[in-house]
Parts: structure tokens; sequence; C-alpha cells
């Protein structure tokens, strides 16, 4: 059975940093492109960051770029999502994604994303 687990997520101040992890299984995360979407309350579902199955290529929303950097590891059929430089606005819930198409539409479009995580939250408040 195909499963997409986040962990990593809490509570932080702003400025600090958080890791986020999403382990697969019952699939190789190479053969798909990734992806972290988030939502905080009230809001739709956004695309923070996807990275592609065979290049590497990543695609990663202006409201985040320079802070957040996705990566993955292939030997742990996982994928990160590395976020510095937190700021109130990223507190939401982050749900990792799988899908076929490229990391932007993707990212940009929801209905690309075939399997979702169950989420993990993140805050960042003083």
């Amino acid at each position: 059975q195909l499963q997409l687990v986040e962990s990593g997520g809490g509570l932080v101040q702003p400025g600090k940093s958080l890791r986020l992890s999403c382990a697969a299984s019952g699939f190789t995360v190479n053969y798909y492109t990734i992806g972290w979407f988030r939502q905080a309350p009230g809001k739709d579902r956004e695309g923070v960051s996807c990275i592609s199955s065979r290049d590497g290529n990543t695609n990663v929303a202006d409201s985040v770029k320079g802070r957040f950097t996705i990566s993955r590891d292939n030997a742990k059929n996982t994928v990160y999502l590395q976020m510095n430089s937190l700021k109130p606005e990223d507190t939401g819930v982050y749900y990792c994604a799988a899908g076929l198409s490229t990391v932007q539409l993707m990212c940009n479009m929801k209905t690309f994303v075939t399997y979702w995580g169950q989420g993990t939250q993140v805050t960042v408040s003083s």
C-alpha cells in the first residue's frame, strides 16, 4: 500500500529552522515528482516546493524562495523540506504529495497530485 508519512513539524519561534521529512512506502520516490504543500487556517492549500523524479529540478514558491530547500534521499526513500528563517505566515499544516507531472504543474495545480500524506502541523510563534 502506498503511503507518505510526514514528520518534523512543531512549534518554533520566528527566525528559527525546522526540517520536515516525508517517508514513502509502497513506491520509490525517485519515480515520482514529490512536493510539499501547506494550508493555513481558512486558506486554500498551496504548493511550497516540488522536486522532479528525473533530474532533481525544483520549483519553489516565491513566498519561501531563499529560505526553504527541498531535497531527496533516494537511498532512504525520503524527501525533506529544510525551512530556515521561519515567519509567522509560514504557519499551517504541511502536506507531502506525489504525482507524475512536472514540478511546475504539480506545485501550481493540486489536481496533478496523485497521493497525499496526512500532514504535519508547523506553528511559528513567539
